[in-house]
């Protein structure tokens, strides 16, 4: 494990002390980095992946061009966010990566809870707290030179959301005021060790063994809403849960559709 690629900033976040506690979770195998600005960690990683032999995980303080899906970005004040990439490596081909969105979200949605922090979740990468956007998932992914994927998993987690910043985003977001006072590096441990426990099994048996987990978490089950794309609407239905391959399933008027990840948007549908 590389535990000295950072000197501690002014959270008290750095390497070293982030390593001592993810291996105190009787977790090894992931290289850690931890930098005070960078643009972005996922565009970090993917620029590496071709010469990565193990996963890394790469926190920085601040990011200064953050992104979402879709090409959206993603706005952070320094300090008031956790914000993280961590490269992981499939062994099969694309295609299996389907529903590894929604299998992280699940993994963050057991870490939050055991900190104390119930949320939900939003089809495909949302988390929400109290109906409020409280994190967000970017994956990204590149060819492995050896075979397989590396998977980029980018995290965005609101700890604490001043008031400029919400009216810099233009929507109610979430914060948890409560993770903020943690150790960053506990904190950041925690996470970590739970992702990488749920990536292993997600690697073995794919999105099945997380559907029932994910669907018990849905925000919007039974409620009418609206698949946009490009605010266009394409189809309006009551929100059903996901299936197996976490499809979106939709009860439309012409009967029960399901709806594939990709540049869409689900919004609840207003009377």
């Amino acid at each position: 494990m590389n535990d000295a690629l950072a000197a501690p900033s002014s959270l008290g976040m750095d390497a070293a002390a982030l390593a001592r506690h993810y291996r105190a979770l009787d977790q090894a195998g992931i290289d850690i980095e931890v930098v005070a600005e960078t643009g972005s960690t996922n565009a970090d990683l993917l620029a590496r992946a071709a010469g990565l032999s193990r996963p890394v995980l790469r926190v920085a303080e601040h990011q200064t061009a953050g992104r979402g899906r879709a090409g959206r970005s993603w706005l952070s004040a320094p300090g008031s966010a956790l914000t993280f990439s961590l490269a992981w490596h499939f062994a099969g081909p694309l295609r299996e990566l389907a529903g590894l969105p929604l299998a992280v979200g699940v993994a963050l949605a057991d870490a939050l809870g055991a900190l104390g922090v119930p949320v939900q979740l939003k089809w495909p990468n949302d988390v929400l707290r109290d109906g409020a956007k409280l994190a967000g998932v970017l994956i990204e992914t590149q060819a492995a030179p050896g075979g397989g994927v590396w998977a980029v998993i980018g995290v965005g987690l609101n700890l604490l959301m001043p008031d400029d910043m919400e009216q810099r985003i233009g929507r109610s977001v979430a914060a948890a005021p409560w993770l903020a006072q943690m150790d960053r590096n506990a904190l950041m441990a925690q996470l970590l060790g739970v992702l990488a426990t749920n990536l292993g099994q997600f690697a073995h048996g794919g999105f099945a063994p997380f559907c029932a987990r994910w669907n018990r978490l849905h925000a919007y089950h039974g409620l009418p809403v609206v698949i946009i794309d490009r605010a266009i609407t394409l189809h309006e239905g009551v929100a059903a849960g996901v299936d197996d391959g976490a499809r979106l399933l939709l009860d439309t008027a012409g009967g029960r559709i399901a709806i594939v990840a990709g540049d869409v948007s689900l919004r609840v549908r207003e009377h």
